[in-house]
């Protein structure tokens, strides 16, 4: 099951209480006050990992607590501090505070984290407050409650490619064909109900991710369909790979269908209308599929890919089309 938007709270250790204690060791008339500290809290740090790809993990539990410090003892021994709560993440998740609605971190790197609750310090004790005024003190501190956090997580998929285009337009075939994944695949709109990320694998030294988004329609960028809940996963990719199918079985127009899908993703992200894109007519074994590749070529006035999923027909022209992309697109960014 794919989740990727999660409600949790969150709450740090609170940190041990101070001691109050005496030394009363033989031959030691005036032992005077020996209460250790208490230790520190536990502190919740979410960090994003690569072993992790859906945020249902975090459904299962509603509150994710630290454990708390140790209190402290005599002979001025230090309570033990609690260790850290560390929750993994997918690359790409974006922790908000519920309560203030701000965005407290986008782990978008692997390795990325956060501290989203400090553990409460530890309580003094009765040691601390020794002086020449006051030799046998009876106080101590308790320790410091842990912070408390409402947290909202979003998931935003990194990929190099995003497949976008109506239902049906062959875009689970494509990944499947390309790479390992398995998205579900069957003749009737809508089988993709989340997305899918597959490593395609050019030769030892190059490869790129691509993922597969669920199906678009007229209105997704309003909510109607699948596409509202998983356009914000397309925000991530670098490069559009544009589906398009040529002769759709609802007797549709290819053009019409393409331009329907680019007005939703720049209703939904005007950015989104200023990415690399890549036009694709699928199901080149169908007749006639050429004269629609040729009519986008003229209207687009930039190369548009012919393919065939089923024979294997220009995938392997796609692919180095593609990286060629990805690596011009790098080169660019990193000059601007």
């Amino acid at each position: 099951m794919f989740v990727d938007e999660v409600e949790v709270d969150v709450e740090a250790g609170k940190g041990g209480d101070g001691c109050v204690s005496f030394r009363r060791e033989k031959y030691v008339p005036r032992g005077g006050p020996d209460g250790g500290d208490g230790g520190r809290g536990g502190s919740v740090i979410f960090r994003s990992s690569g072993n992790e790809y859906s945020l249902i993990h975090l459904t299962r539990r509603q509150i994710w607590r630290a454990k708390n410090g140790e209190q402290g003892y005599s002979a001025q021994c230090h309570g033990k501090g609690a260790d850290d709560l560390v929750v993994e993440v997918p690359v790409g998740t974006m922790i908000f505070d519920r309560r203030h609605n701000f965005l407290l971190k986008d782990l978008s790197q692997e390795g990325d984290e956060v501290i989203v609750c400090r553990g409460g310090k530890g309580g003094r004790g009765n040691t601390r407050f020794k002086s020449a005024t006051n030799r046998a003190p009876r106080e101590a501190e308790p320790g410091e409650a842990g912070e408390f956090r409402q947290l909202r997580l979003e998931l935003k998929v990194i990929a190099d490619v995003g497949l976008v285009g109506k239902p049906n337009a062959g875009k689970s075939t494509l990944l499947s064909c390309l790479s390992k994944a398995r998205p579900e695949i069957a003749s009737y709109p809508f089988t993709t109900k989340h997305p899918h990320l597959g490593l395609v694998q050019l030769d030892n030294d190059r490869s790129f991710v691509m993922a597969d988004i669920p199906g678009l329609i007229e209105g997704a960028s309003l909510g109607v369909g699948l596409g509202h809940d998983f356009l914000r996963h397309i925000q991530r990719a670098g490069i559009l790979l544009h589906l398009v199918e040529p002769f759709p079985d609802d007797n549709s127009d290819a053009w019409e269908n393409y331009i329907l899908i680019k007005r939703e993703l720049i209703e939904f992200d005007k950015s989104l209308g200023d990415r690399v894109e890549v036009v694709v007519i699928t199901k080149a074994d169908i007749p006639d599929a050429e004269l629609i590749k040729t009519k986008f070529t003229e209207e687009l006035g930039q190369d548009v890919l012919l393919i065939s999923a089923a024979t294997g027909f220009g995938i392997k022209q796609l692919t180095e089309y593609i990286y060629g992309k990805i690596i011009s697109n790098c080169k660019n960014e990193n000059q601007s």
